[in-house]
């Protein structure tokens, strides 16, 4: 029998490498062929309820880095809670209406006009649910767990009919109206949009200063002088029927030299206008309050039949500028909102392609707006008005699909009124609980400062607005109409909208004073896709009774403040008075390595099914744990190259623990704390300690803590220490010895303790590990999580072995310095002589444990203080001499002893050693020993 036979060298079948690729989709089918998510809904009823409610991702194209991180978090929190004692369904939902699924079907070679709406919209839907069944097969794929064969799809009649219910229960408060005022305007895809749906880019535009001439100035002002306004969209003067000041602010008449004319500008912005403009010399006239210029008019600069009206305003600034505002009330809201205090017509001569039309003017029409600039400045210029013409580069409001420049427009629009409930969103914000903290002033702040909701879009493929119009032009918003409406849709999906003639569409008999003749008409807009999203908590949460409305948590990108936050926020206080959340988690962007945005025009994007190709989905799930996602994050194939490591290290520790614990059998060879060696119970406290911790970061979503966390109590706990020491323990000693036994406990604990907690993160790899622990659950998924234990006295040995640990650090660098002078190699070679303290004496002996084992030497020796020799190392209330062990190596403990031989018939052992085996291999001592 040969040495190494005596040793319990623990053999598993549990393999290096993971092979993630391959293996992670075999367990993938195992689950769902055993249905494992349900089993774990099954086992979770009548629990505690944590609802995640799915922000839907829009149904186009393959997933990126940006989903995968949402998606992975959410079911990193969902799994979590699902262990954790709450009873926690996941149901993904999509996206599946709007305009980009109607551009790339355009892109394709569809021709839009050819066909009929409804024959259109049927290449939308099956378009949509080709994008569901790509994107579903990639979240799978990520291993995230849920109701995949039973999503929410926005396109869903039942959904859509809740959507409609939705928008006639806000109709029915009074919160949906219509009105003819400037909105967000795409003229690239030819429909209004919401603030959610723009993006603004840094843009160059033509400004210019120019003057008009006062008509009348109220006696204070003479014909001779010129209000001197400055726009940044010269194209919209045709539609001028204004100058706004502030009543504040003070304005003078300045006269520069060499010239007739007299200029108004505000008082603070004289200096700076005149050097821009080149006047070296001028002379201020006259002063005035912007209150006092009220109802004063100017001549328009383009249109001899239109006087400008001089009116008081809140957003005139002096930031730049002159401090005189041109004001177009058909093309922006300050504009607006001025012009309807003075009861000026909202007058927008521009169409929905961005072509001036015959209202601005021969010269404007039929000319392309930002061709138009070019065309004003150059009337300015012919009248003698235009005083300087400059470019400035600003950040400008896009259309965040077609990436162009968006405009403002006055159109008629349907609206949402968020004014009217303002104050109760605000209110029901203040019950919501922010991941990071910062997002309920965020929210706020949005809600607090955005005007009404522009619900309209001039597009087919999405849910049609259930409005129908009398003859004589009365928009009918009836309750019960719309009720009817929403039934034919949940029955017959909203295409019947689409093929149905009004009088089909209309309760049986119906009849409204305004169509005397029975004559009624559709309207033909669909609903802002915002608003679809937005009522999911109507169609999915108080639809399906296994969930809950409010939800527990909605967690999305940070966008989603405008977006998914904002209008589910604004339609759940509109038809419940609460908010749909009772959490908000919302999470940074991902970035490449430089932290520039991922496009595939610079190539530098990296898909996840690139990653998980090469390495396997378990290192992108493992690498959001271990980053600030509520911040941006950074992707490089180098992070997710470095957190393969972190993972090897995962798999290896838990490889070396499954090896050790391979003859340990918990129900009969388990060791009860009080029984355990002192070092047992200090890794079973530290093990508690670990576990707490990690229960409380998942209760928190604190993702980066976990990470850190383990890593830290592979590499320090386990690695650096417990497993160093386990191996003079699990290796040498007898099978069924307590010390042996002992150790194995807490190995085992280990090991089921970190593979329930990683299970949310890692579930691939714990499932893997599962079959060879001794557990009763068929798959770690339908386990629970660890329960935290407590132990009498757990503060002192606590405090005992972190002093334990600082003299520890003292006979590491003591080692490393004897290793460095080549007296020893390992630190099995040495001999370590402690002189100590009386004190430091007391606390080794309060560890009650085998120091030398402790420390990994072969021999120690604890001397007073006072007979340290000079050649000491010298630290804090302890002395280290390092010498070179004497005696001889014993080939199975390996350490060198003097001792070695004591036993005729096992030479080559040490005493304790050849004690072990005469004990437990009489048959090594029969057969010689080899």
């Amino acid at each position: 029998m040969k040495i190494k036979e005596t040793l319990n060298l623990g053999k598993t079948k549990f393999p290096m490498r993971g092979n993630l690729p391959v293996k992670e989709l075999e367990r993938e089918n195992l689950w769902e062929e055993n249905k494992v998510y349900e089993q774990r809904q099954k086992l979770n009823e009548g629990k505690p309820t944590f609802v995640l409610h799915d922000g839907p991702p829009y149904a186009n194209g393959n997933i990126h880095m940006g989903h995968a991180m949402n998606k992975i978090s959410k079911d990193i929190i969902v799994r979590s809670k699902s262990m954790m004692g709450f009873r926690s369904p996941y149901v993904p939902g999509w996206d599946t209406h709007g305009l980009p699924i109607e551009q790339q079907l355009q892109k394709s070679g569809v021709d839009r006009k050819s066909m009929s709406v409804n024959e259109f919209r049927e290449l939308c839907r099956k378009y949509a649910l080709e994008q569901v069944d790509k994107q579903r097969k990639d979240f799978k794929r990520l291993g995230v767990a849920g109701e995949w064969d039973n999503p929410y799809l926005t396109l869903n009649p039942e959904f859509e009919a809740q959507q409609i219910r939705t928008f006639g229960k806000m109709a029915e408060k009074g919160l949906i109206y219509k009105g003819l005022k400037p909105v967000y305007w795409s003229w690239s895809s030819e429909s209004a949009l919401a603030e959610a749906e723009v993006e603004y880019q840094d843009l160059s535009s033509p400004t210019a200063f120019y003057g008009e001439q006062v008509v009348d100035g109220k006696g204070l002002f003479d014909e001779n002088t010129y209000f001197t306004v400055w726009t940044t969209t010269p194209w919209t003067i045709p539609a001028s029927e204004g100058i706004t000041v502030d009543a504040d602010f003070d304005y003078v008449v300045v006269k520069p030299a060499g010239m007739d004319k007299k200029f108004v500008f505000a008082s603070e912005l004289v200096d700076a206008c005149a050097e821009k403009f080149g006047w070296e010399n001028f002379e201020v006239v006259q002063t005035v309050k912007g209150r006092d210029m009220e109802y004063m008019t100017a001549q328009h600069p383009f249109n001899p039949d239109v006087k400008l009206l001089v009116m008081l305003g809140d957003f005139v600034t002096t930031d730049s500028g002159t401090g005189l505002v041109h004001t177009a009330p058909g093309y922006g809201e300050d504009d607006y909102n001025v012009g309807m205090k003075y009861d000026l017509p909202i007058f927008a001569p521009v169409d929905n392609k961005g072509y001036l039309t015959k209202e601005a003017g021969a010269d404007f029409e039929g000319v392309f707006y930002e061709d138009a600039n070019q065309v004003a400045l150059k009337k300015l210029e012919d009248a003698g008005l235009l005083i300087l013409q400059e470019d400035l580069v600003h950040s400008y409001p896009c259309d965040w699909r077609t990436k162009k420049p968006i405009i403002f427009r006055a159109t008629p629009q349907w609206f949402a009124s968020v004014d009217k409930i303002r104050q109760n969103i605000l209110d029901a914000i203040d019950e919501v609980q922010f991941f990071p903290g910062w997002g309920q002033k965020r929210l706020h702040n949005m809600i607090r400062d955005r005007g009404d909701w522009v619900i309209s879009r001039q597009r087919v493929w999405g849910v049609p607005l259930p409005i129908f119009y009398a003859e004589d032009g009365e928009a009918i918003l009836d309750k019960d109409v719309i009720a009817h409406v929403a039934d034919l849709v949940e029955k017959h999906g909203s295409n019947i909208w689409f093929e149905k003639d009004a009088k089909d569409l209309l309760p049986e008999g119906y009849t409204n004073e305004h169509s005397p003749n029975g004559i009624f008409t559709k309207e033909m807009d669909i609903m802002d896709v915002w608003f679809d999203s937005g009522s999911s908590h109507q169609g999915v949460l108080a639809q399906r009774d296994y969930l809950t409305h409010p939800a527990d948590m909605y967690l999305e990108g940070s966008d989603q403040y405008r977006g998914w936050f904002n209008s589910s926020l604004i339609t759940s206080v509109a038809v419940t008075n609460h908010a749909p959340y009772k959490q908000v988690l919302s999470q940074g962007f991902t970035l490449d390595g430089q932290g520039r945005k991922m496009s595939k025009s610079l190539g530098n994007t990296i898909v996840p099914s690139e990653i998980i190709d090469k390495m396997g989905a378990e290192i992108i799930r493992l690498w959001i744990l271990s980053v600030d996602t509520s911040a941006d994050v950074r992707v490089s194939m180098d992070s997710f190259t470095q957190i393969s490591e972190s993972y090897r290290k995962f798999r290896n520790t838990m490889r070396f623990m499954l090896g050790n614990t391979t003859d340990f059998n918990p129900e009969t060879d388990r060791v009860a704390y009080e029984d355990m060696e002192a070092v047992d119970k200090y890794m079973t406290i530290k093990l508690n300690q670990f576990t707490k911790e990690i229960l409380d970061a998942y209760a928190n979503y604190e993702f980066m803590s976990i990470y850190k966390r383990l890593m830290n109590f592979l590499n320090v706990d386990l690695s650096a220490f417990y497993l160093d020491v386990a191996k003079d323990v699990v290796y040498i000693e007898a099978e069924n010895s307590k010390k042996r036994r002992s150790m194995q406990t807490v190995l085992y604990n280990v090991l089921v303790n970190l593979d329930k907690l990683m299970t949310p993160v890692l579930p691939h790899t714990t499932e893997e590990i599962w079959p060879f622990l001794k557990e009763a659950e068929e798959f770690v998924q339908l386990s629970e999580m660890p329960e935290v234990k407590h132990y009498d006295g757990e503060a002192q040995i606590l405090a005992n072995w972190t002093k334990f640990f600082e003299l520890r650090s003292n006979a590491m660098k003591a080692l490393e310095e004897a290793r460095d002078a080549k007296l020893i190699g390992k630190s099995f070679e040495a001999s370590l002589n402690l002189y100590v303290s009386d004190e430091v004496k007391a606390e080794l002996e309060a560890l009650d444990t085998d120091v030398r084992q402790a420390l990994i030497v072969s021999s120690l020796n604890v001397l007073p203080l006072d007979q340290a020799p000079a050649e000491a190392s010298d630290f804090e209330d302890i002395k280290i001499l390092v010498e070179h062990a004497e005696g001889e190596v014993c080939p199975r403990c390996r350490m060198i002893k003097t001792d070695v031989g004591s036993d005729a018939d096992l030479a080559t052992l040490c005493a304790h050693c050849a004690h072990i085996v005469r004990e437990n291999y009489p048959e090594a001592v029969a057969e010689g020993l080899e």
